[in-house]
């Protein structure tokens, strides 16, 4: 019976019954809270994974112009420029748009060349997978370019160039610089050649306020192009790679005979080629005009002129960057 009693005794031990009542709530608190997350994680409702979708051309194709004129007005950003891109991508496939808007750039009207410029270049600049600019490498887009520029010398007095410490480009009409900004961007891609023969040093360059006699005109241009950098300095430096170009400048008086003449011979024969007779047509019959040789230096020059490597994988125009030649020297003899 002394076990009886020391059990008897040790259970109404109070410390022995505060642990058991510990023991027992914590043991109903675990089985509460077990059973409610079952509860809970049986009736969750997990939402879809959306599925990420992508526009195919088809989907593209099939919607119609007030669909796409409503998302134009949808109030995300991303859907407005998608839709800004279709509509583009249509146009600048279409002929007719494209011939529509070369058409109203050469319009006397100020603000319908304008809104033809603003749309030429929204359709340049977000066309997808597609080079909007290679639209425009045609000789009527360059004559379009070559005459708003003519136009805009109607809309406002050119600028005077007197001072050549100041850079007047950014002052400059609005309209001229549009055109000034195509015509940049195209022949830095695919060269000056059409851009010379619509007549831009003629009909534009030459009709810009260099000066009243011969020799201030070509100081002030020289000044211009050697002190100060602008679109209109890269358009011209382009333009003085060219043989062609170089003639232009000296019939239009901005350079004179003796320094065009020297940069004429300088250029390699291979560039005159590519960019002035690459375009044009030749009858089988007519040979290229050769330029006499007066002495057997000139042609053992001429001879390692065409002696040359010329490394361009077809990606950009030709230029004399790419053209490497033999050394010129008597030890290379």
């Amino acid at each position: 019976m002394g076990w009886a009693n020391s059990l008897l005794l040790f259970a109404r031990d109070e410390r022995v019954i505060l642990v058991t009542i510990g023991l027992a709530t914590f043991g109903v608190a675990s089985i509460m809270i077990t059973g409610l997350t079952i509860v809970r994680d049986g009736n969750e409702i997990t939402p879809a994974v959306p599925k990420t979708q992508y526009i195919t051309q088809d989907t593209e194709d099939a919607l119609h112009l007030d669909t796409l004129e409503k998302l134009l007005k949808h109030p995300n950003y991303s859907i407005r420029e998608v839709t800004t891109k279709i509509l583009c991508d249509r146009a600048i496939n279409d002929s007719a748009t494209t011939t529509d808007l070369l058409y109203g750039i050469t319009r006397p009207g100020y603000d319908e060349r304008m809104q033809c410029l603003r749309a030429l270049a929204l359709l340049t600049g977000h066309t997808m997978g597609l080079d909007g600019l290679s639209k425009l490498n045609n000789e009527r887009a360059y004559s379009a370019l070559v005459r708003s520029l003519e136009l805009s010398l109607q809309d406002v007095e050119p600028p005077d160039l007197s001072n050549s410490h100041w850079d007047e480009y950014y002052l400059r009409d609005m309209a001229e610089r549009f055109c000034l900004m195509f015509t940049l961007e195209l022949i830095n891609k695919y060269g000056a050649s059409l851009l010379i023969k619509a007549g831009f040093v003629e009909k534009w360059l030459a009709k810009q306020n260099w000066g009243d006699d011969a020799p201030e005109r070509r100081r002030r241009f020289k000044d211009y192009m050697d002190l100060k950098n602008n679109r209109l300095v890269d358009i011209v430096s382009r333009i003085r790679h060219s043989k062609r170009g170089l003639r232009a400048l000296e019939k239009a008086g901005l350079m004179d005979k003796e320094n065009s003449g020297r940069r004429i011979r300088d250029l390699p024969d291979l560039i005159m080629e590519v960019e002035e007779e690459g375009t044009e047509e030749r009858p089988a019959d007519q040979q290229p005009r050769r330029t006499r040789e007066h002495s057997a230096e000139e042609r053992r020059l001429r001879r390692q002129h065409r002696e040359a490597m010329v490394l361009n994988d077809g990606t950009r125009p030709l230029g004399y960057r790419d053209i490497i030649e033999r050394d010129q020297s008597p030890l290379a003899s």
